[in-house]
């Protein structure tokens, strides 16, 4: 009677282990679908979700340090045609996109629009020094009078190089240069980044996600247009994916992110590169391939974006980018700091020029279950170029056509402590508490499983011994 007990005990024991361990093993999937739908939920952009609360406000410091290209020896390259000698100097950082986006409406399919509005404020804490630093630099005047007029103008150009006696390079503040100066030769303002306070980059549509969350955060048109109209060329002028600030939810690395910059006028992909923790979460880290501005020799992808086969030598030169095309045709060129990845004779035509892939590259850390950018680093460099005249005396001297740095930045933003903790709290606490359940049941119940039937099939062999001895 007392075996038939214990036998019938480890059995119930072994079917309740069973139990615990399916039990363990159905709350991994229906764990996993909970999961799954609460960030769906979440990830929508709608009053009321999480992704909506950080989607409206400011968020992060975003900040933009700036590195300018100090000439060295300017009068020996206008005098004897010598090769430019430049120092970067900086950086100097603003605090930027403070303001919260404006006029947000709904729209009946699942898009909402809004306004960007752009402001930056001078942080002399981070910077190298203050704004009135002098720089000598790029006449941005005479640089963009040589490239916008026919050589058959020139003569006009050298009348009023002369009247206003300007060179090809100039002496100005760093607010100057970033922000404005009038110049003497166009009677405008001008500068890198002019206009900029006050101003924004143009409406956005972006979808919601509320009737397919893998749409969330896309793009469906910027300034009303679904298309760009700079490139001439339906590949060149898409506008893929979103803003860069968040991405779809459950990122497949094997995938690459598509984000729209309007700063480069286009759009670009970003590749998995590594995992990496950051204030205890794991994010994938994203960067721009050197394919981006690769030309069009190695990647016939980028053949739209070549504009002037004379400055690109025939479209084999990389590592730049010509956006006069969304710059009112100001000959502003793109590239990135130092040249990074740029044909050699970029590199060459300056001295002073020491690219980092470390320092120098783009990326993006992204959450993989959420799809929220949590730290990025856009860096970008603006040159603009200068070439060889007959007429015009300060350009005699000058042998090529030549890209000439002006400044790089660094537009830069990573969550805070506060933002981490709460971020980890809310999401991962959860995550971990539900895998320690799973792990808790499913361990259990094997383990109690495990023992119970072999403790049954041991109580057998040994019944049976018993058995054969009686005999």
């Amino acid at each position: 009677m007392g075996c038939c007990n214990r036998r019938c005990g480890l059995i119930a024991g072994a079917v309740f282990g069973a139990v615990v361990a399916i039990l363990g093993g159905v709350l991994i999937a229906l764990g996993d679908s909970i999961i799954e739908g609460t960030v769906k939920k979440e990830a929508v952009i709608e009053p009321g979700t999480t992704a909506y609360e950080n989607w409206v406000s400011t968020g992060a410091n975003v900040y933009r340090q700036f590195w300018l290209f100090d000439v060295k020896n300017p009068s020996e390259v206008v005098e004897n045609g010598s090769r430019p000698v430049v120092v970067e100097k900086g950086p100097y950082t603003y605090r930027t996109r403070y303001l919260p986006k404006e006029n947000i409406t709904s729209n009946p399919n699942h898009t909402v629009s809004y306004w960007l509005p752009c402001g930056a404020i001078f942080e002399p804490s981070m910077s190298v020094g203050s704004e009135e630093d002098q720089v000598t630099c790029l006449n941005l005047g005479v640089a963009g009078a040589y490239s916008m007029v026919d050589k058959q103008m020139h003569f006009m150009v050298e009348i009023l190089i002369n009247k206003t006696n300007s060179s090809l390079f100039q002496r100005r503040t760093v607010k100057e240069i970033l922000w404005g100066y009038r110049d003497p030769l166009s009677k405008r303002q001008v500068g890198i980044f002019v206009p900029y306070n006050g101003t924004h980059d143009g409406q956005y549509t972006v979808f919601t996600g509320k009737d397919n969350i893998s749409k969330v955060g896309i793009i469906d048109r910027w300034k009303n247009e679904r298309n760009l109209h700079f490139w001439n060329d339906t590949y060149c002028d898409m506008i893929n994916g979103t803003d860069a600030s968040s991405f779809p939810p459950f990122l497949d690395k094997k995938k690459p992110l598509d984000f729209f910059s309007s700063d480069i006028c286009r759009s670009v992909s970003a590749s998995y590169e590594e995992s990496k923790n950051l204030k205890g979460i794991e994010v994938y880290r994203y960067t721009l391939l050197p394919s981006t501005l690769a030309s069009p020799q190695d990647n016939p992808d980028n053949q739209c974006f070549c504009r002037d086969q004379k400055i690109t030598k025939n479209c084999s030169l990389a590592g730049v980018l010509d956006i006069s095309s969304c710059q009112d045709e100001k000959p502003i060129y793109i590239s990135l700091p130092h040249f990074l990845y740029g044909s050699p004779v970029l590199t060459e035509a300056i001295q002073g020029l020491r690219s980092s892939v470390e320092d120098h590259m783009t990326f993006l850390d992204v959450e993989p279950i959420t799809g929220f950018t949590l730290r990025f680093a856009k860096r970008i460099q603006v040159n603009m170029m200068y070439g060889p005249s007959n007429v015009i005396k300060v350009l005699k001297k000058v042998k090529d056509y030549t890209i000439f740095p002006i400044v790089w930045l660094n537009e830069t933003a990573t969550l805070d402590d506060e933002t981490a903790d709460r971020f980890k709290t809310e999401l991962f606490s959860r995550i971990r508490m539900l895998e320690i359940l799973q792990s808790a049941l499913l361990g259990s119940g094997l383990a109690v499983f495990i023992f119970c039937l072999f403790s049954y099939c041991l109580l057998r062999i040994c019944d049976s011994i018993n058995q054969t001895k009686l005999v």
